[in-house]
């Protein structure tokens, strides 16, 4: 662990839905739900209603009926991101991109150039608000676990600062909740031994841990509740996975196969752009519930063919059945992951490169030349293909 808490994780406040301020003054101060059929962000002044994300919007506008919603708009929270991603590095070239709206940022050794990390920390904040117009929030640690952890107690629009020395004084107190991979069934599982801080757990020996959580669990909690997270800012690295998802309304539930193609058009088309292969393919469903569940396929040869990649998403759609049909899906995502360079496959017989077809290289071409709505397949014509979740690009 570095001496100095010079790691910065910055995540932007209520993303969508400060964008959504930002760019209409009308709704600035006022209670914003991004989504209609189902809740892709809140505003704070919302979330203080109870208004949460992946929510129902007929249980949103019930909790928070003078809410204004407002339909999402991708392109704009693409381009908002876009811009505060190059704050970051300006701020210093070691940022890795967790999501459109967080990253870590080590700036350890920049002091004498750029002053300590909580000036830098300080600065960034008021860059992306002056130029972005965003508000964010920043948690300064000496590790990765600890600025994020620090971020999320600071929010919103803060800025908590993680002292060396001062990490289990502040842990400890924080609820179960706040670990790395404890989610509502672990914590449940905790608490009911008692087991409600993070405090509690540091408690704990080890091998009492493994034995309740198992080897890889309770080794990781045990290390987490600890303060020890050897994990260092990476930079350049490559996705393992690409996807893309859509929140779902009731409307939206009899167009389930319209929706899978526009979802595995778009993730194979970034596939291509980033000169990718795909060998496995993963479908992912949200219920009422808030349950999920996953299904997948092996392909025989890596492939970044949209029409192989999406025979395989309605087969693994069609194998879900019941469930798809019974439990009230509310989101539906296509995931593509063992990835490989297309040029560094071993291509099958007659050993031509693994590239597009002719159709797909021609679609991709018009895109790039007159925008990604100039050619659209025949099942999207009339038919709004709604927000999905964008990833950062490779």
């Amino acid at each position: 662990m570095s001496s100095e808490a010079a790691i910065l994780h910055a995540d932007l406040d209520a993303f969508y839905a400060s964008v959504e301020q930002r760019d209409d003054p009308r709704l600035r101060s006022r209670p914003v739900i991004v989504g209609s059929g189902v809740v892709l962000a809140a505003s704070y002044e919302a979330k203080a209603y109870g208004v949460r994300t992946a929510m129902s919007g007929g249980q949103a506008r019930r909790l928070c009926p003078q809410a204004v919603v407002v339909e999402p708009r991708m392109r704009a929270y693409s381009a908002a991101s876009e811009a505060v991603f190059s704050v970051f590095r300006h701020t210093t070239p070691l940022v890795e991109g967790l999501s459109i709206d967080e990253a870590f940022l080590d700036v350890g050794g920049l002091r004498r150039i750029s002053g300590s990390p909580v000036d830098i920390a300080v600065r960034l904040r008021r860059e992306v608000a002056e130029e972005v117009g965003l508000p964010i929030t920043v948690g300064v640690a000496r590790t990765k676990f600890l600025a994020k952890v620090a971020s999320g107690v600071a929010k919103p629009d803060g800025l908590l600062v993680v002292p060396p020395g001062g990490e289990r004084e502040f842990l400890h107190p924080l609820p179960v909740r706040r670990l790395w991979g404890v989610g509502p069934v672990t914590a449940g599982r905790l608490g009911r031994r008692g087991i409600t801080t993070v405090g509690d757990v540091a408690a704990l020996p080890e091998s009492l841990l493994v034995a309740m959580l198992g080897r890889a669990s309770g080794h990781h909690l045990h290390a987490l509740a600890h303060g020890r997270d050897p994990r260092p800012v990476r930079t350049g690295v490559r996705r393992h996975s690409m996807g893309a998802q859509r929140a779902l309304g009731h409307r939206d539930r009899g167009d389930l196969d319209a929706i899978l193609v526009g979802l595995t058009d778009r993730v194979c088309r970034r596939l291509r752009a980033a000169h990718r292969t795909c060998r496995t393919v993963t479908l992912r469903l949200r219920f009422d519930d808030f349950t999920r569940a996953t299904r997948g396929r092996t392909l025989s040869q890596p492939t970044a063919e949209t029409d192989a990649v999406l025979t395989a998403a309605r087969a693994l759609l069609e194998a879900a059945g019941d469930l798809v049909t019974d439990r009230g899906l509310t989101l539906l995502g296509v995931a593509v992951a063992d990835l490989y360079d297309d040029d560094a496959v071993q291509p099958p017989l007659p050993f031509d490169r693994a590239e597009p077809t002719a159709l797909d290289g021609t679609i991709d071409e018009a895109r790039d030349r007159f925008g990604p709505s100039a050619i659209t397949r025949g099942v999207l014509l009339g038919r709004d293909e709604g927000p999905t979740v964008p990833l950062l690009p490779d």
